[in-house]
């Protein structure tokens, strides 16, 4: 993929306009036209995916969900162990984006993987429980993210591991040892997501530390593709769902 490529995904993000009497309907609008040059303009955008995948353990023929998961392109970063899992469920809104992830599962001939329709806030594997639940990039665009996490939460077994890495802005005075964050990017990476539907949130994280026993927290900041001297603050976050709670 190139400059082409790259000029129609920024034309999707920035000027078509995202149509759609439901959030459904608005995530396609939005996916459908970009769904074959997401993956590349993607990678160097959405960091932190990739050293996320690969911290979490891998358990043996366990559950997988990746919510909000678009093409499985995350997936890719379970290549080297995904035989181990039982089934690894992609699930989504956009069929674009989903068609893109089964044609990426069959010519990787991975029959555990599969691309399912649903909706984060309420989908449940078919096994009843799940052994991980990621959230990459996804978090931030459901529109009911605290009910999206707590159907996480709800789905994993005792012990479970969710993994969430996103966009977002920080609290003014944040607990000590997260990065505290100055009043420009507190203000100004809302209203410039925001446009695309992409909700930057200073209450995830707490939302995520107060749910689950904190594995590892990672916050930094990456260069915007075509926007030069600017970071944005992004954070991986892996957490477990406690043995006592069923």
């Amino acid at each position: 993929m190139g400059f082409l490529a790259d000029m129609k995904v920024l034309y999707h993000m920035l000027f078509k306009p995202v149509r759609g009497d439901d959030h459904a309907a608005r995530m396609e609008s939005f996916y459908g036209g970009q769904a074959g040059a997401y993956d590349d303009f993607r990678r160097r955008l959405l960091k932190g995916r990739e050293e996320l995948y690969s911290s979490i353990p891998k358990p043996d023929q366990g559950v997988w969900v990746d919510m909000g998961g678009g093409t499985g392109a995350n997936i890719e970063n379970l290549a080297g162990d995904i035989d181990r899992l039982k089934q690894v469920y992609v699930v989504d809104l956009s069929e674009s984006l989903l068609k893109v992830a089964s044609d990426r599962f069959e010519e990787r001939d991975w029959s555990n993987a599969q691309a399912i329709v649903g909706d984060a806030t309420t989908w449940r594997p078919p096994e009843g429980q799940a052994d991980v639940v990621t959230f990459s990039y996804s978090l931030t665009m459901i529109p009911d993210w605290f009910a999206a996490i707590e159907n996480a939460k709800a789905m994993l077994k005792p012990g479970g591991v969710i993994g969430v890495v996103d966009f977002y802005v920080g609290r003014k005075f944040p607990p000590d040892g997260m990065d505290k964050q100055g009043w420009l990017a507190r203000s100004m990476w809302q209203p410039w997501f925001a446009t695309d539907n992409v909700f930057l949130s200073p209450d995830h994280l707490p939302f995520l530390r107060h749910h689950f026993e904190q594995v590892q927290l990672e916050e930094h900041r990456n260069r915007m593709p075509y926007v030069p001297l600017v970071k944005a603050p992004y954070y991986w976050f892996i957490g477990q769902k406690l043995q006592s709670e069923d």
